[in-house]
């Protein structure tokens, strides 16, 4: 039987390998996104989970080597050839060449980016809160490219078109996700 890593486990390797509070923060945002998207989907949330919390395990340590060295270390951990296989793939194109092919490698693909273009929305915001962001906010500064310049737009656009929605549409299921996981992220600002 293949060892399935707990929550506490993935938290505690992401913890291990990161020390920057923003990396952290992205793993948690994630994690709520792919959790939310899991659920939606009738799918395992706790597998969901992990593999967000873990997608960037390498990037603070290893950043010339992203999605190489996560194999590496996940490989030692033990950890099953799919949940490997879905992080390794949602670098696909810049640091991977791992195709995304099932529903959740496809989700982590399409919304890894877009958290960051999400957080960095609710850090302009007056309540510095996720809780009142809307699409629309969002898709203000979305054709502003200095805007939050590291959130890869052809990479939200290409995923969005692997799923077969709209960018404006998985916009708006992300902030819903992360409006969900607001607490945990600590996205909750002052309201």
């Amino acid at each position: 039987m293949e060892k399935r890593p707990s929550r506490n486990e993935a938290f505690a390797l992401l913890c291990r390998y990161n020390q920057q509070d923003s990396l952290i923060r992205h793993g948690l945002a994630v994690e709520a996104v792919m959790r939310y998207f899991a659920g939606q989907s009738g799918e395992d949330i706790d597998k969901w989970g992990v593999i967000g919390l873990c997608h960037d395990l390498d990037y603070e340590q290893f950043p010339d080597q992203h999605c190489v060295m996560t194999r590496k270390i996940l490989e030692a951990e033990n950890w099953p050839e799919s949940y490997i296989r879905a992080i390794v793939s949602h670098g696909w194109g810049i640091c991977s060449d791992v195709e995304p092919q099932d529903w959740m490698e496809k989700i982590l693909f399409a919304t890894d980016e877009l958290t960051g273009l999400i957080t960095a929305c609710v850090y302009v915001r007056p309540s510095k809160s996720i809780l009142d962001l809307t699409t629309r906010s969002v898709m203000k500064k979305w054709n502003t490219r200095a805007f939050a310049a590291g959130a890869n737009r052809d990479i939200i656009a290409k995923g969005a078109g692997m799923l077969g929605l709209t960018v404006e549409s998985l916009v708006e299921e992300t902030i819903l996700a992360m409006q969900e996981g607001a607490e945990a992220i600590g996205l909750r600002g002052t309201l």
